[in-house]
């Protein structure tokens, strides 16, 4: 059990004045369904984050409330979509479907291959704001370039296009030509990017739903498919906890959402089950910071590793510093 210990954090020039927070939702595939969790806390405390980080799955979710949609009203529109999923499906997948030409590459080699921007029209809300200057909340979206193989922030232009780019996940979705370069998942080179967003508030959030291990229990020989997904996945949490290593948001909420695969988004209803202590404890912490504002320190849990807590300490001194750690 790790104890605790206070830390300092800065004094907020007005005792109602509250602290700017940036919150960056990572990408886990159908895991970041529970990123409507950690948005109805924001709602429920009526907190509004000043700006937005979303990879994939998180770049979704963030355009869709950074468009002015509440968590309720996203929960809604995602209940209702998924009720239909297999109309959807058989859009998708059914040679006789008249849009299936504009959604599938019809050449023989890609003809296994979706175009995300297209399927993004099909499930996201009709209220999703067009370009990033319709946002009511600055986001930034995180996509990979091709051919630079580096990561690329978009938070100007056509908003659905960057959207479409940052989910482009290989081998299932084309790459997205987007401001004359190519783009792909942004969870290849950052699944959680909070580091993004760091300097623009007071406070980072950050919701990782990148998995872990899936522990004991019955094990199959994978399918192709499968283990091509799995490694994506794999990569995405590889990454994660390098970067944790070196820097860490100011609250971290690790979701236990380890037992869902990345396109297992019929399970909806038990992944938001599984978040449900998440979302506790990002109220938790959240109230906290509310709480502790005009105070020299706030109580905090450590996180986990040593590694973590020494890095910890190299955070700039004009940040707030505030708990991470796995929920309980």
């Amino acid at each position: 059990m790790h104890t605790s210990k206070a830390v300092q954090v800065r004094k907020t020039t007005h005792p109602a004045v509250r602290p700017s927070i940036a919150l960056a939702l990572g990408g886990g595939g159908a895991r970041g369904l529970a990123h409507i969790l950690m948005l109805e806390v924001f709602d429920e405390l009526g907190l509004r984050p000043k700006v937005i980080a979303g990879t994939s799955i998180g770049a979704i979710f963030g355009a869709a409330y950074a468009s002015g949609l509440s968590a309720r009203l996203i929960r809604a529109h995602v209940e209702e979509t998924l009720s239909k999923r297999l109309d959807i499906a058989r859009l998708l997948f059914s040679a006789r479907a008249e849009p299936i030409l504009r959604i599938l590459n019809v050449l023989p080699v890609r003809a296994a291959l979706l175009k995300p921007e297209l399927l993004l029209d099909l499930v996201l809300p009709s209220r999703i704001a067009r370009d990033f200057a319709h946002l009511e909340i600055p986001l930034r979206v995180v996509a990979t370039d091709f051919y630079a193989q580096e990561q690329v922030v978009i938070g100007h232009g056509p908003l659905r296009l960057a959207v479409a780019a940052s989910m482009a996940l290989p081998a299932l979705f084309t790459p997205v030509t987007l401001g004359g370069q190519v783009l792909m998942d942004g969870g290849l080179v950052n699944p959680l990017p909070f580091d993004v967003v760091r300097e623009e508030a007071d406070i980072t959030v950050a919701i990782d739903v990148s998995g872990a291990s899936m522990g004991p229990g019955k094990r199959l020989q994978p399918t192709a498919f499968a283990a091509l997904m799995s490694s994506s996945q794999i990569l995405q949490r590889s990454i994660v906890r390098e970067k944790l290593k070196a820097q860490q948001p100011d609250i971290y909420i690790d979701v236990e959402v380890d037992e869902f695969h990345v396109l297992e988004f019929h399970r909806f209803e038990k992944i938001l089950k599984a978040a449900t202590s998440a979302k506790e404890q990002l109220r938790r912490q959240l109230t906290r910071v509310l709480a502790s504002q005009t105070a020299e320190t706030i109580p905090a849990i450590p996180p986990p590793e040593q590694a973590q807590r020494q890095a910890r300490k190299k955070r700039l001194p004009s940040l707030k510093r505030l708990a991470r750690g796995r929920h309980a």
